[in-house]
């Protein structure tokens, strides 16, 4: 994380002089944000310059307009782990205050991106905005690095396949539809939700299913619908094939939300580990049965159709670890 105020002159070692800047709030890392953030490197490179994104948390509409804040298809956490595969030499967390939500456009280029990052070029999305207001368009931007020197490069949408500009919202809309192939398409990737694997009750295990538990997500992490999911298990231990169920267990009467996965080969001892759950289909809804009896042998039919399922859904691959970026500001 930037803290600004700790830096009144910048946050970026004294060697870096100059620096292209992309900024933006980068909710999913979509295939969008990520043809921005290829441009980014590729213009540094070329320059022989570093490349920065500046991104924030929280999301800035939880401090503007709480009531209208979205729910995130990234936490911190796991936009970060996406942002550490594209070669990104400075990726800076700054965070969003009443304050900064305060800056103009102009006074979030001089304060933030000239003093802290050294910027000389900015690239921006086509419908980026940031300052009082979101007032920083792209024609306010251009015009105010044509005054203070600064290049500004706008880079047009990225279309899904049926035309429409790639955007975070669109993908909020899928998944929360359970639309998983529309997400996954627009976003380049499984959608996915991560989290430390705790103690479960093991149940499971009496029925031959044994599970591993995830704790709750963040409240602020948008989920599928509930039901029961094929997924893809990204653990410490490799990759695993696997089927989840998401929402209540009313065949015991637990009415929390749960993230409890059956992974189809052994993975280990995972408590306490992180590990990432990636939502390959939707197999059926939650429902209550009648006895474990019961349970066990739908247990069996969603086995079947979950790795019938990863079969017929081809592999996007694991998410490298964060040893590709330079440094996290």
């Amino acid at each position: 994380m930037v803290d600004l105020d700790r830096y009144p002159d910048s946050a970026l070692p004294p060697n870096v002089t100059e620096t292209v800047v992309t900024v933006g709030t980068f909710d999913g890392v979509h295939r969008g944000h990520r043809d921005v953030v290829e441009k980014l490197v590729a213009r540094a490179g070329k320059l022989g310059i570093a490349s920065v994104l500046v991104t924030f948390d929280p999301h800035p509409m939880e401090v503007v307009n709480p009531a209208a804040a979205p729910l995130l298809l990234t936490t911190r956490e796991e936009k970060l782990e996406v942002l550490a595969e594209t070669g990104l030499e400075y990726l800076a967390v700054v965070p969003f205050t009443h304050a900064l939500s305060t800056y103009s456009a102009e006074e979030f280029v001089s304060r933030v991106l000239t003093r802290c990052f050294r910027m000389k070029e900015l690239l921006i999305g086509y419908d980026h905005g940031f300052g009082r207001q979101r007032a920083g368009n792209a024609d306010v931007l251009t015009e105010l690095g044509k005054k203070e020197g600064f290049a500004v490069e706008v880079i047009p949408p990225v279309a899904a396949r049926n035309g429409q500009s790639i955007s975070s919202t669109s993908i909020r809309r899928a998944v929360a539809g359970g639309d998983l192939e529309r997400a996954a398409e627009s976003l380049g990737r499984a959608y996915s939700v991560s989290g430390e694997v705790i103690p479960g009750d093991k149940r499971g295990r009496t029925i031959g299913f044994p599970t591993l538990n995830l704790g709750p997500p963040p409240p602020r992490k948008l989920l599928p619908p509930e039901g029961v999911y094929a997924v893809r298990a990204q653990t410490p231990n490799g990759q695993l094939g696997g089927m989840m169920n998401l929402g209540p267990r009313p065949t015991f009467d637990d009415t929390a939300t749960s993230l409890e996965a059956h992974l189809f080969d052994s993975a280990g001892e995972l408590y306490g580990q992180t590990v990432r759950l990636d939502f390959v289909a939707r197999l059926r809804e939650t429902r209550k049965f009648s006895s474990s009896e019961a349970l066990r042998e739908q247990l069996k039919l969603d086995e079947k159709n979950a790795r019938r399922a990863l079969t017929l859904h081809s592999n996007p691959g694991n998410l490298k670890g964060l040893g590709k970026t330079q440094s996290s500001l």
